[in-house]
């Protein structure tokens, strides 16, 4: 197999005009060459850091819609299906991703359950860290969300620390805000990234003191306008991550799209491929080819170096998208769940209230961070409810493992003016989450959740729409067009309610996202994530 184009070295930082040869799965040469043809060849885009699950697709599924970008490995936190099925999970996301031609990079959860705030369906403790990290297809620890057990010594967050080092495997973190002797001692401890920064000055600081910085862009958090202009001197410290990818996103674009952008911006495009193909595969030790003599022969040809438009994508050698096809095939798997909660009642969702004050989650255009606000609460025959001339809607979590009386709240900044939406994914527990206008509408996208296992839904009246996930209730088993259709009739539908974000079930996930700051809400109640600490919704 021989490929001819201009081939981008960007070890040396040149490109010329040459001749790749396959043989085996490897790059066999690499000879300069005279020819006529003018597309390049490159190393394939790594995602430095991704959960799968929020793309509603198994790893088979992503991987297909992912090399039409030129993205060919990821490095996946299977966090999220852990928090729900445990180590049983994890080997899912492991097994159903080795079907496929893609380079999938598990590490082995940290934070399962993320907190002791929640309930979970599982728990990974030091011991399941330990037998975890001993499997091969385990590469490194993933995101040491418990910052404030790093900080206080805990004792178990410290062995399962101390298990990766052992086997000399990468720590990544998860530090949002974390600043001075706190995110020294964080570093201290042998963790190694961070992909939460939200601004300039936290992300030069963690820079500065050796940590490797990812830019996150996602579906919800976006976070490279606040970070790119630390790139052209910190590069070969940084990375591209999308972290929550959501399937309508991920039809359209991937790493390559921040490629794009931040050739755009000026930047010299060696640094931005070093940190889009090389960075990850150095740092976390991959198997990923990077274009060079003996190496996996994995890389992509694409039209030019401004749009990054993909035209094939190779992975050991073997075609695995070409001039828009993707070859890679849907693969069959056996579905596993746990969702064990009965239906509710419109009762279940009043709250009484005499207060004149409320807490209130204040949500942010493309941030997991939020605000706590006081808010005048709007009182009917007793019962705190929604208000939507002032857009402070009543929010729940409910417990989708065993029952138990949901969790109530108030959020600002979903602009809902009819029905309400609900879903399963509501990071990190997935327990179900849900936003609307009234006690009714809320109930009724809550039991379509819970008559589906799974689910992201919205509601008006007779009106009910819904894209079930009954894979471990956060996960489709259908092909990614389709996820990707109904996803984005349902983000439509949601909108058509009123609702004013740009990514409104991504943002509602991340509502329940306890070690993200600052109020957020559980199945067990509010919570400060300053002080991790709960709180009370009256004032």
């Amino acid at each position: 197999m021989k490929l001819k184009g201009k081939i981008v070295d960007i070890h040396n930082k040149r490109i010329f005009k040459g001749e790749v040869t396959f043989k085996d799965g490897k790059i066999f040469s690499i000879e300069e060459r005279e020819h006529d043809f003018e597309n390049y060849i490159m190393p394939g885009f790594v995602d430095a850091h991704i959960h799968i699950e929020s793309s509603m697709l198994v790893p088979s599924e992503f991987a297909r819609l992912a090399v039409k970008h030129g993205t060919l490995a990821t490095v996946s936190d299977p966090h999220e299906i852990a928090n729900v099925m445990g180590i049983e999970g994890v080997n899912f996301m492991i097994e159903n991703g080795k079907q496929v031609p893609f380079k999938f990079n598990f590490g082995a959860p940290s934070c399962v359950p993320a907190t002791t705030f929640e309930s979970a369906g599982a728990t990974i403790d030091s011991n399941d860290i330990k037998s975890l990290l001993e499997n091969p297809d385990i590469k490194y620890l993933a995101e040491m969300m418990n910052y404030p057990g790093v900080l206080f010594d805990d004792a178990e967050v410290m062995q399962k620390i101390e298990w990766a080092k052992h086997f000399g495997k990468p720590i990544d973190g998860h530090a949002p805000g974390l600043l001075g002797e706190d995110i020294s001692k964080y570093i201290n401890t042998g963790i190694s990234t961070d992909h939460e920064c939200f601004t300039h000055d936290e992300a030069l600081e963690k820079l500065q003191k050796g940590m490797k910085i990812l830019i996150r862009e996602g579906s919800a958090a976006k976070n490279f306008d606040a970070l790119i202009d630390l790139a052209p001197e910190y590069f070969e410290s940084m990375m591209f991550c999308s972290d929550d990818k959501h399937p309508d996103d991920l039809l359209v674009g991937h790493i390559n799209q921040l490629c794009a952008r931040a050739i755009a911006k000026g930047i010299d495009v060696f640094k931005v491929l070093q940190m889009a193909c090389v960075n990850p595969v150095k740092h976390y030790n991959l198997e990923v080819g990077l274009l060079q003599v003996g190496g996996a022969a994995d890389c992509i040809v694409i039209e030019d170096l401004t749009h990054f438009k993909t035209l094939q994508t190779y992975v050991n050698g073997e075609l695995v998208f070409d001039n828009g096809i993707s070859k890679i095939k849907p693969v069959t798997f056996k579905n596993l769940n746990n969702f064990n909660c009965d239906k509710k009642q419109v009762s279940d969702f009043k709250v009484k209230s005499k207060s004149n004050k409320i807490r209130v989650i204040e949500a942010m255009e493309g941030q997991l961070v939020t605000n706590e606000i006081i808010e005048k609460c709007k009182i009917d025959n007793g019962n705190a409810v929604s208000n939507t001339d002032n857009d402070i809607l009543k929010m729940t979590v409910v417990n989708r493992y065993q029952n138990t009386k949901p969790a109530m709240a108030f959020i600002k900044n979903f602009g809902l003016k009819h029905g309400a939406i609900a879903s399963s994914v509501g990071h990190d527990s997935h327990n179900i989450i849900a936003v609307g206008v009234s006690d009714e509408a809320i109930c009724q996208a809550v039991n379509l959740i819970i008559e589906h296992k799974g689910g992201i839904c919205a509601v008006f009246n007779a009106e009910e729409k819904i894209l079930p996930l009954p894979v471990a209730g956060i996960i489709s088993d259908k092909d990614g067009e389709t996820v990707a259709k109904a996803y984005a009739e349902l983000d439509g539908m949601a909108k058509a309610l009123g609702n004013t974000l740009q990514s409104p079930y991504m943002t509602l996930s991340f509502m329940a996202l306890l070690v993200i700051p600052s109020l957020k809400l559980s199945d067990k109640g509010l919570f400060n994530g300053k002080i991790f600490q709960f709180t009370s919704l009256e004032v």
